[in-house]
C-alpha cells in the first residue's frame, strides 16, 4: 500500500507538471528500479548526466540515500533536449559566464588504464554536481581516447574547439596533437598524470600536473636539509634489488658531503651491535631507508624498535617515501613513535569528514567503492575539477593555478603551478606529511 501511495503521488505530480505548461520540466520516463541498477547505469541508459537525474529526484541527494529495487524515479530529458524557453528582450539578457570543460582520456572498461580513468572521470562528475549546486554554470564534454585513438579525429568535434580547458591526454604520444590544437585555439591543456613528453617545456597552454622523479627528489632533498640541519643522518641499506631509491639517497649523501655533514651507512642485516654503531647518542638521528617496499619496512621497524627499547637515550626520526602512505594502517603506531616525515605531492586522509562523505557518495552513485589505490583516482578527479573550474570561473582565461590564485581546498591533491621560462605551467606542489609523536598528523607545504 505504501508503494502504491508513493506511485500515485508521483503520477499526480507528473500530471500537474504537464498541466502547468508555463515553467515546468517535462520527464521522458518514470522508471522502476531493477535489482542491479545503479544511478550511473540508469543515467547512462537514458543518455542523461548524474546531476540531471539527481536534480529530478531530490531525495537522491539526502545523506544515506540508497537506490533500492522497486523504487520509482523520474527520468528527465537531457538539457539539450528540453524545450527552449521563449527569447527574452535584449534588455533582460544577463547570462553568467559558462566554464566549458573537455575530457579526453581512455574512458572504457577494456584494461587497467580505462578503469582507472573511468574512476577519475566519475570524480569529475561528482565535482560537476557540487560546482553546479554552488551556482557555477558548467558544460562538460567527454571523449573516449584510448591508447590507439585517433586524436586528430576527436579534435574535429566542434565541441572541442569551444572548450576553455581540455583534461588529458593519458599517453605521451598524444600530447603534441592535443597541445598544438589547444595552443591554436586558446585552450588550456590540463595534463593530469605521468607523461614523458616535453610539451610543457615549450607550449605555453599546457598545465602539467605530474612532476618528474628528479624534480621530486630534489624537492625532498631540500626539505630534508632544511628540516634536519642538526641531525645525524643514518642511511640503511635494505637489500632491495628492485628499489630505485638510490637516486634519492645518493643525491642526499652528495649534498651532505658538500655541506660537511657527517653521516653513517649500515645494513638491515647487520647485528644489533653493529647496527647501533651507526647511530649518534649525542645528536638526534634521522634514518633514511633505500626502499619503499612493505617487507623491508617491517624489518626496519622491528630493528628500530629494538634499538630504542634497549637504548632509550637515543633519539630516532624516520624520513620515508610516498609509497609508505599505503602502509599507514599497519604502521601508524610506528610512524608516530619515530616522528616520521613522508615527502609527497598528495595525501589521502580516510579519517577526514569531507573525504569520507565523498566516498559514501561515490558508493551511492556508482554502486561500488573506489579502487584502493594511492592516490584515489576519483578524489583526484574531484580535486582537479574543483581546482580548474573554480579557477576559471574566478579569473577567466587569466587562471593558471599559481599560488596567488587559490580558490579551493583540496581533499587529497593540492596543486600549485609555476610558469616555465619559455613554456607552460608546471605543478610544483610538494609537502611533508609529519606523523608527530603526540599522535597528530600535519601537512607541511613547501
Amino acid at each position: 500500500m505504501k508503494h502504491f501511495q508513493r506511485l500515485l503521488l508521483l503520477l499526480c505530480v507528473l500530471f500537474v507538471a504537464f498541466a502547468t505548461s508555463a515553467q515546468v520540466t517535462k520527464w521522458q520516463d518514470i522508471y522502476k528500479v531493477k535489482k542491479k541498477d545503479t544511478l550511473f547505469s540508469i543515467a547512462k541508459h537514458y543518455g542523461i548526466t548524474l546531476p540531471e537525474l539527481m536534480d529530478a529526484n531530490p531525495d537522491m541527494k539526502a545523506e544515506g540515500y540508497e537506490l533500492k529495487k522497486g523504487d520509482t524515479i523520474f527520468i528527465p530529458f537531457h538539457v539539450a533536449e528540453q524545450p527552449k524557453p521563449e527569447a527574452k528582450p535584449a534588455a533582460a539578457k544577463s547570462q553568467r559566464h559558462q566554464v566549458r570543460v573537455g575530457v579526453m582520456l581512455p574512458l572504457h572498461n577494456v584494461d587497467g588504464d580505462g578503469r582507472r580513468m573511468m574512476e577519475y572521470y566519475r570524480g569529475i562528475l561528482m565535482a560537476s554536481d557540487s560546482l553546479r549546486r554552488s551556482g557555477i554554470s558548467l558544460d562538460v564534454h567527454a571523449w573516449n581516447v584510448p591508447i590507439d585513438g585517433d586524436v586528430a579525429r576527436t579534435l574535429q568535434d566542434s565541441a572541442a574547439k569551444r572548450c576553455n580547458v581540455i583534461i588529458g591526454p593519458l599517453y605521451s604520444h598524444q600530447v603534441k596533437t592535443m597541445g598544438d590544437f589547444c595552443k591554436a585555439n586558446g585552450i588550456k591543456l590540463f595534463i593530469p598524470f605521468s607523461i614523458s613528453s616535453e610539451g610543457v617545456s615549450h607550449n605555453p597552454n599546457i598545465m602539467q600536473v605530474y612532476q618528474s622523479r628528479d624534480r621530486q627528489n630534489n624537492a625532498a632533498i631540500e626539505a630534508f636539509l632544511e628540516r634536519f640541519p642538526q641531525h645525524h643522518a643514518v642511511f640503511v641499506d635494505c637489500n632491495d634489488s628492485t628499489s630505485q631509491k638510490g637516486i634519492f639517497t645518493f643525491g642526499l649523501r652528495n649534498r651532505l658531503e658538500k655541506l660537511g655533514c657527517a653521516y653513517n651507512i649500515t645494513n638491515l642485516k647487520s647485528s644489533e651491535d653493529i647496527f647501533l654503531k651507526a647511530f649518534s647518542k649525542t645528536k638526534p638521528n634521522v634514518v633514511v631507508l633505500n626502499t619503499g617496499r612493505a617487507p623491508e619496512l617491517n624489518i626496519a621497524m622491528a630493528k628500530l624498535n629494538s634499538l630504542v627499547i634497549n637504548n632509550p637515550a637515543y633519539s630516532v626520526t624516520l624520513f620515508g617515501y610516498n609509497e609508505w602512505l599505503m602502509y599507514t594502517r599497519q604502521q601508524l603506531t610506528n610512524f608516530h613513535k619515530f616522528n616520521t616525515y613522508i615527502p609527497t605531492t598528495y595525501y589521502y586522509n580516510a579519517l577526514d569528514n569531507h573525504t569520507a562523505s565523498l566516498e559514501r557518495t561515490y558508493l551511492r552513485w556508482f554502486g561500488e567503492e573506489m579502487q584502493r589505490s594511492l592516490p584515489r583516482f576519483a578524489i583526484t578527479g574531484y580535486d582537479h575539477m574543483q581546482f580548474i573550474v573554480r579557477g576559471i570561473n574566478a579569473y577567466g582565461n587569466d587562471f593558471w593555478g599559481t599560488s596567488l590564485q587559490s580558490t579551493t581546498q583540496p581533499l587529497q591533491t593540492p596543486l600549485r603551478f609555476e610558469r616555465l621560462s619559455v613554456g607552460g605551467m608546471q605543478n610544483t606542489n610538494f609537502m611533508l606529511i609529519h606523523y608527530t609523536q603526540d599522535g597528530s598528523i600535519e601537512s607541511l607545504t613547501y
